[in-house]
């Protein structure tokens, strides 16, 4: 195995370990704000995750635009054998922008909570919502 494929591997297991973590921290914390903060590490490591997934490995990888108004075949055929996949760089994008909005509501959503409880533990809330 080359290099280039082993560091592409290695970082894969480094954004399954976040991702991991990122779950974790949705679940198994208490407070709002650590869970809104593991959400946002987790949804920025799967955007992470989508770009290693749509770049190309072997060969040098060349970006998803064509340099020439008017490509031989030649050039196309090399183009579609060795440039990126923008697929996953468009829906990233789009995504970005979608969590950089549930992070901004989530966060109005904690403030207003704890304006109500004076508290952001999710227990104590819940003890308190009961009564």
């Amino acid at each position: 195995m080359d290099t280039v494929a082993l560091l592409y591997l290695a970082n894969i297991a480094v954004l399954l370990a976040v991702a991991a973590a990122g779950v974790y921290g949705v679940f198994g914390k208490r407070n709002i704000i650590k869970k809104i903060i593991a959400l946002t590490i987790l949804g920025d490591t799967v955007n992470t995750l989508a770009i290693f997934l749509g770049y190309r490995v072997k060969g040098n990888a060349l970006p998803p635009i064509l340099p020439y108004l008017s490509p031989s075949r030649n050039e196309i055929a090399v183009f579609a054998s060795r440039s990126v996949d923008p697929i996953p760089q468009a829906l990233v994008i789009t995504a970005i922008v979608i969590n950089l909005a549930v992070t901004a509501f989530l966060l109005f959503l904690a403030v207003k909570i704890y304006q109500h409880y004076g508290n952001l533990d999710y227990r104590e809330i819940l003890r308190r919502m009961r009564r």
